[in-house]
């Protein structure tokens, strides 16, 4: 009972038995140990019958194994580095033809090992030469913002649509769901210049027809009027063109507040306002019908509204070393990537 490595379910048992052996009832025993009286009369019995043999667990019901281990590992060397002639990744059924076991077996091996071969994920690796030194850059800026500073993250969400549905939408009933026509007319066009606040999740946004650097420009001049004025502004932005315009510049050179930080290329993963857009696509724009533009940035104001009311704000938690050494495995796993 008092070993170290004895598991604890049978360090329990061991005590159920000494105390029954101080002449305790099996109820008494039971709410000194936390356990029941039948489960007490149990063990008790099976120690009278085996000793201490009787309080290790005993062989479980059901059929011997039909399927060997090399048959599993034969599954999961196919399913990992062969694939079928007639697809681009194996089922369960033609897993089950190809090794000669029943489709529920296959089903069982691939959950038993992880094996996922209908799914697959998108990954985009950064080519920036300056990947490293623009990793630490943004994310020095979430885990650790400068005094006197605010963090926004910034970019546009463009060319979204207003989509009116052919025909009425017909309403989610019990075991029936909502339904939408295929088709659809477009009404337009706008695009949505949005800056999320890091350190408290709100949003300063604006909608305009077109994203020009023109266009850009002005989102700046309404975020420089929105905050406080004794504040320095570092915004986390992509490399779009319209960003890095000479314009731009100019005005950037005018106010010394604001400071700019680029993602690395083809990694928009680094910029959290890209977070927040899917919350708005997710709820606001995808299932939508909107009869005109106009009715759909008024529908894109009342969700910004909405959610300023109660933002809440998505907390960075991994270090640039980590996001680094995460990227070093993806590497390890393709073939020539030191090129």
């Amino acid at each position: 009972m008092r070993r170290r490595t004895t598991p604890q379910a049978w360090a329990l048992r061991c005590r159920i038995i000494l105390a029954c052996a101080d002449g305790t009832s099996n109820k008494d025993v039971a709410a000194q140990l936390g356990s029941t009286p039948h489960a007490v009369g149990r063990w008790r019995a099976r120690f009278i019958e085996h000793r201490i043999a009787g309080l290790g667990d005993m062989p479980r019901p059901g059929g011997p194994r039909t399927v060997t281990d090399e048959q599993v590992a034969a599954v999961v060397t196919k399913t990992l580095e062969r694939k079928p002639n007639d697809a681009t990744h194996w089922s369960t059924r033609s897993m089950a033809q190809e090794v000669g076991l029943s489709q529920s077996t296959v089903s069982r091996i691939w959950r038993a090992f992880g094996l996922q071969p209908h799914r697959s994920e998108t990954f985009k690796l950064s080519t920036d030469p300056y990947f490293i030194d623009k990793v630490h850059d943004v994310v020095g800026l979430y885990l650790d913002p400068p005094e006197r500073a605010l963090v926004f993250c910034v970019d546009e969400k463009s060319q979204i649509q207003a989509l009116d549905r052919s025909q009425p939408v017909l309403p989610m009933m019990p075991g029936v769901p909502e339904r939408q026509t295929a088709d659809y007319v477009r009404h337009g066009t706008t695009t949505l210049f949005a800056a999320l606040e890091v350190a408290t999740g709100k949003v300063i946004g604006s909608l305009h027809r077109r994203h020009r650097a023109e266009e850009f420009k002005a989102f700046l001049i309404t975020l420089d009027k929105q905050v406080p004025a004794g504040l320095d502004i570092h915004l986390v932005c992509d490399n779009y063109a319209t960003h890095k315009t000479p314009a731009v510049k100019k005005w950037l050179l005018a106010h010394p507040r604001f400071h700019l930080h680029f993602t690395p290329t083809g990694s928009s993963w680094l910029n959290l306002v890209e977070r927040w857009f899917a919350e708005l696509t997710n709820k606001r724009i995808r299932r939508g019908v909107h009869k005109s533009v106009q009715a759909l940035e008024a529908d894109i104001r009342t969700w910004i509204a909405t959610w300023n009311s109660d933002p809440k704000p998505y907390v960075w938690t991994k270090t640039a070393d980590e996001i680094l050494e995460r990227l070093a495995g993806y590497l390890n796993r393709i073939p020539d990537s030191e090129d």
